[in-house]
């Protein structure tokens, strides 16, 4: 009896689970999504709010990062037209099923990782 195609079902399905993997650390892999995906973990948050939470991001590529955010599904813009006129982020469902994969990422970094000098 040979075991050939379960090996190569089993090599097909790794290779798939890696690929998955690869583009889901590109993505989070980006400076500052995971962040923000965090930061959003708690509520939604305006952009300035956002800003002030996030040390060291600019106005520029917090901009960026929302809108890469917003159209990966991960989060809403919701305009409230005042006045004042105020925008707001908030996680979607697809990004609120992440939050346990990241809190476990976070988990094993505090557990495993040298802390960044201060």
């Amino acid at each position: 009896m040979s075991t050939e195609p379960a090996t190569q079902a089993g090599a097909e399905l790794c290779a798939r689970g890696d690929a998955a993997l690869a583009r889901a650390f590109v993505f989070l892999g980006k400076r500052w999504n995971g962040v923000v995906l965090g930061n959003l973990s708690t509520g939604p948050a305006g952009f300035r709010e956002l800003g002030r939470s996030i040390g060291g991001i600019s106005d520029s590529v917090l901009s960026e990062r929302l809108a890469d955010l917003t159209a990966a599904g991960l989060i809403t813009r919701t305009v409230d037209s005042g006045p004042p006129l105020a925008v707001s982020y908030a996680l979607t469902e697809r990004g609120r099923a992440l939050m346990p994969a990241l809190a476990e990422i976070s988990r094993w970094a505090h557990a495993h990782l040298p802390a960044d000098p201060a």
